[in-house]
């Protein structure tokens, strides 16, 4: 009966607040994300890095940019280990917390100008709280609408704290896009940059008061019932740590999460972040013109994720996954070649089409991945396969990108790069099982299972 309970689908206006919840501040997380990504491109290679080489600043402000994504893995162990103890909810008022008071932060910081060296360390400081309390957001968004959701419809409703992501590179895109039109290259660089980081500030204000108003996951709270009866009749001893449990009785799940990640993750800040440099540099496009590719380009990826996370729900997950690897990797070098061309109408069907295809990989991948894992050990084994992955991928990908642009001075070899992470990510859905009929009401069977081997070792022994 409690399972029936926990399994129920909520009503709509519950599973709509609860959805709203997670997608706004999944977009104020990834807006804070992502603004300094493009900033990284634009500004402070300039502002921390002026004693540099052009490229060579770029690289260091993109180095900075990449010291985020390794701070996401153990952000994705400490939230993911609470999380799966405490429950979804109050990790996840956390991580807003920690992102956006980083983000405000970052927009009251004295430049190279003003207090030297002392200016990076500080930004790449505060890089380190925005990687940590990215690495346990997603996990927990993701699975607060896995959990509750309607289990015909899972890949539907938990790809919407996906859209986060282009919402979030949207908002951050349309903010610098709209300051870098009305501003002058000197007013953005001495003050105008700030603008969007400050703006933080009031968005977490708004994301807070509506993750405040959702109930924790029914399916959480009947596993940590579970876990509470388990260990009354063990006489109060305590169960495994859920990393643990992840590694012993998940590890090639957070493997193929891992490989499954690597195209979604290096082709999307390939298209999205380092565009920014590649079109400004080597195609002659003005920095206007390649924000605004990248902005209506979001507006399409945004309200294609449901369309994809919907169709994994009719016909798998790893169909539509496949689908979006493979795409990406064909598409690479049409994507360059239309940049090259430098006119607009090319370089927004590049990025969109990118981005679309990146969208079949990044929509089935939530209920993809909540349904490869656990009640009790979910969050940890969800974030670490995702998060471990970022440090390999996202987080060198543009680091990458624009070291080849250098030495070779050509976009092919960036191209190939990206095609070795598709046949990686394909490598590692077809080795995965297809997921979309597992009940997530299904509590731990593996502990379950050890619980009983345990006492037979234990008889055995007597």
């Amino acid at each position: 009966m409690a399972s029936a309970a926990a399994s129920a689908p909520p009503t709509p206006a519950n599973l709509k607040r609860i959805v709203a919840a997670s997608l706004i501040g999944t977009t104020i997380e990834w807006y804070d994300f992502f603004l300094y990504g493009s900033a990284a491109a634009l500004v402070f290679n300039k502002l921390f890095f002026p004693d540099s080489d052009p490229l060579v600043g770029t690289l260091l402000s993109f180095l900075t940019y990449a010291v985020g994504f390794a701070a996401r893995p153990l952000g994705a162990l400490v939230f993911g280990h609470y999380g799966d103890r405490v429950g979804r909810k109050k990790l996840l008022v956390l991580s807003l917390l920690m992102m956006g008071g980083a983000t405000f932060a970052i927009g009251l910081l004295p430049t190279h100008a003003t207090v030297g060296s002392a200016a990076p360390v500080l930004l790449t400081t505060l890089r380190l709280v925005q990687g940590f309390a990215l690495g346990g957001e997603w996990g927990g968004a993701v699975l607060l609408v896995s959990e509750h959701g309607d289990a015909r419809r899972r890949g539907f409703w938990a790809s919407w704290p996906q859209t986060g992501a282009p919402a979030g590179q949207l908002l951050a895109t349309g903010v610098l896009s709209l300051l870098t039109a009305l501003l002058t290259d000197a007013a953005f660089g001495s003050w105008g940059w700030r603008i969007p980081f400050l703006l933080s500030g009031v968005l977490v204000v708004v994301g807070l008061w509506i993750r405040l108003s959702v109930d924790e996951s029914p399916v959480f709270k009947e596993a940590l019932a579970h876990a509470e009866a388990r260990k009354a009749a063990r006489d109060g001893e305590a169960e495994k740590l859920p990393l643990v449990s992840v590694l012993r009785h998940h590890w090639r799940d957070v493997l193929v999460a891992m490989g499954a990640r690597m195209a979604e993750n290096i082709s999307y800040y390939v298209i999205t972040a380092f565009i920014l440099v590649y079109a400004t540099t080597s195609a002659g496009v003005s920095k206007q013109t390649a924000l605004n590719a990248v902005l209506i380009a979001s507006a399409v990826h945004f309200a294609v994720i449901p369309a994809w996370g919907a169709l994994s729900d009719r016909i798998g997950r790893r169909p539509v996954y496949l689908l979006g690897a493979v795409g990406v990797g064909l598409w690479m070098f049409p994507f360059f070649s239309l940049v090259d061309t430098g006119g607009f109408g090319a370089l927004v069907l590049a990025v969109t089409v990118g981005l679309i295809l990146h969208g079949a990989m990044y929509a089935p991948q939530a209920a993809f991945f909540a349904e490869m894992f656990a009640t009790r050990m979910r969050y940890s084994g969800a974030s670490i396969g995702a998060q471990f992955a970022s440090v390999a991928a996202g987080a060198p990908a543009p680091l990458i990108a624009t070291a080849l642009l250098a030495d070779y001075d050509s976009s092919t070899p960036i191209a190939l790069y990206v095609v070795a992470a598709a046949a990686l990510t394909v490598i590692a859905v077809l080795a995965a099982k297809e997921t979309r009929h597992r009940d997530l009401a299904d509590v731990e069977p593996s502990v379950d299972a050890e619980t009983t081997t345990a006492r037979t070792a234990d008889a055995r022994t007597v």
